[in-house]
């Protein structure tokens, strides 16, 4: 009787389940070289990123126990540094592949509710000459204020509008806008159109690009490559140099324009789940939006910090953006032949 008499208490919630606690390994008992080969921050750093983004993510709960905000955040950032299959995460800490899945995209969130702190355009004359005067040294190419281009995110083939993903080189993928400094801090990041897009289309239907369009700057430009179209405020290389001059100006834009190549090989380099090599991101394709756009802000984060990327990869060339069939107006034209003159 005793004993039923303590079940009917039980179902009736007059005596309270037991809490349980699950013991999580404590990855920050590490030193910072095996933190930053796992989850590419040290401890200090990555105890930042966890007290900025604790208040999104210390929710309540009816569970025994809430997840702890470094778990959550560390787990996060390790499937992201290395591509790893969720199941392999969680056996690694403590945690159920369950939870993880819940706990990926919320810190996802909360790193992209943050970017606008990590990620910003320099559309002030101030912060705008400081940016030129750093891509000038790289080779006396002057009124740089941002070098472009577009890198391919692989993904599986979305179950809707599967052909719109497929791009140039015939695999599946997401086709994001990058822009940075000579730094190769990222000023913009773009990440929402499918792989068959045209990099000169994504500009032009970015917010950047609308407001350099409507003249948001006065003095200053953005380099490119030859799958953008020629404007006075993008200046690309010529298709056919001829003159002394013409071969100079192209060569010293191509190498000024190459520091976006070498922040696109590290953005991808640190964060490997961007990379073909480490396999395609088997996401709905909003999904991996986030996660570059997250990855981005990260990017960001790592180089205020000055924290080092141990090895570049060499990465599978992007699929060429085909050509370009835009005329450019006749000040673009004006605009290019003068800097040539010039230099």
């Amino acid at each position: 009787m005793a004993v039923l008499a303590l079940l009917e208490d039980i179902a009736n919630g007059r005596i309270r389940n037991e809490r349980v606690f699950r013991d999580y390994y404590d990855f920050l008992a590490h030193d910072d070289d095996w933190l930053i080969s796992r989850f590419r921050f040290p401890r200090a750093v990555l105890l930042e990123i966890c007290t900025e983004l604790g208040p999104g993510l210390e929710r309540q709960t009816a569970r025994s126990h809430a997840l702890p905000v470094q778990i959550q955040v560390l787990t996060t950032l390790g499937f992201l540094a290395t591509g790893s299959f969720q199941r392999e995460l969680a056996d690694r800490s403590g945690m159920s592949q369950g939870a993880l899945s819940r706990a990926i995209p919320a810190v996802l969130n909360g790193i992209i509710r943050i970017s606008a702190r990590y990620i910003w355009f320099p559309y002030d004359a101030v912060n705008q000459a400081h940016i030129k005067a750093q891509f000038a040294e790289i080779a006396g190419f002057p009124n740089v204020i941002g070098a472009i281009d577009c890198t391919h995110i692989a993904i599986k083939a979305p179950s809707e509008g599967e052909y719109a993903y497929v791009n140039r080189k015939h695999f599946h993928s997401l086709n994001v806008q990058v822009i940075c400094d000579a730094q190769m801090r990222l000023t913009n990041i773009v990440a929402r159109w499918p792989g068959a897009t045209h990099d000169s289309f994504v500009l032009t239907n970015s917010s950047v690009g609308n407001r350099l369009e409507a003249g948001r700057v006065c003095d200053g430009w953005l380099i490119g490559d030859s799958g953008y179209a020629l404007r006075p405020w993008l200046l690309t290389p010529l298709a056919n140099p001829l003159t002394v001059r013409e071969q100079r100006y192209n060569n010293i834009h191509g190498r000024t324009r190459s520091v976006v190549e070498r922040a696109i090989g590290q953005l991808k380099s640190r964060w490997r789940c961007l990379d073909r090599s480490g396999g395609m991101l088997l996401y709905h394709p909003a999904k991996v939006c986030r996660i570059v756009q997250a990855c981005g802000v990260l990017h960001n984060i790592a180089h205020s910090h000055g924290v080092p990327l141990r090895e570049v990869m060499a990465l599978a060339d992007d699929p060429d953006p085909g050509p370009n069939y835009a005329q450019p107006n006749a000040e673009a034209i004006r605009t290019r032949q003068q800097l040539i003159s010039r230099i």
